[in-house]
């Protein structure tokens, strides 16, 4: 048996858990013909003085990015219901790319197709019109896309596991911080300032600036003794 026809969903929500809708969902006329899903890993490249070449090493893994086009046509080909141009385009671009009064920002955003789910927040929207009526009325769209990953802050602490040194973290100073109090806060082990002062090229571990945000690698602890 062939699989039913299944459009792209594309839901807004005010709140970043993704729990509280805005609005209507949106519905693509026609699903994209490609997606472009990107995935990076950031490294800091420090090369030793008798080495010919850098050590690569982890520093951070960005949200991933998807970016796709939409295509909106308003001839009634597609939809004999859907003839308004404007308002399919008004409607795509409230749904993931307008400011929200009540949220005082743009809308999280999840996208749903087949066994895709992502939860993102918009980046780019770029409209191009390619067919008119004879007195210059859009009657067709291409609306290129792009989204980042987002993860809640609730979410993301599960998914790293905040008290563990071998996961990844950036941390920022406040005023009063030291490298020492800084890593007990995170790992609750003070004693990884001097690898944490050594990844991030610290001469001092005291007299951080205010601000500053520092990287905290993947650390494996030293055996007591």
């Amino acid at each position: 048996m062939s699989a039913s026809l299944e459009y792209m969903k594309i839901t807004g929500y005010e709140d970043n858990d993704f729990q509280n809708e805005v609005g209507s969902a949106y519905e693509m006329m026609i699903n994209p013909d490609t997606l472009k899903w990107q995935k990076s890993i950031d490294y800091n490249s420090l090369q030793a003085a008798d080495s010919s070449a850098p050590d690569l090493k982890y520093k951070s893994t960005p949200s991933a990015t998807l970016g796709f086009d939409v295509v909106i046509d308003a001839t009634g080909i597609v939809d004999s219901k859907r003839v308004d141009l404007a308002t399919e385009v008004q409607n795509l671009e409230n749904t993931v790319y307008a400011y929200q009064g009540k949220s005082h920002r743009p809308n999280f955003v999840k996208i749903q197709w087949g066994n895709i789910v992502f939860e993102c927040v918009c980046k780019t929207f770029n409209t191009n019109y390619t067919l008119f009526k004879p007195d210059g009325t859009p009657l067709r769209a291409k609306i290129t896309l792009s989204f980042t990953e987002y993860v809640s802050p609730s979410r993301r602490k599960k998914l790293e596991g905040k008290e563990s040194p071998d996961i990844t973290h950036s941390v920022q100073v406040k005023e009063g911080d030291s490298l020492p109090s800084l890593c007990n806060k995170t790992w609750g082990d003070p004693f990884l300032y001097v690898q944490v002062a050594e990844f991030n090229g610290l001469n001092k571990f005291r007299g951080l600036k205010s601000g500053e945000l520092l990287i905290f690698p993947p650390i494996k602890k030293l055996p007591t003794t």
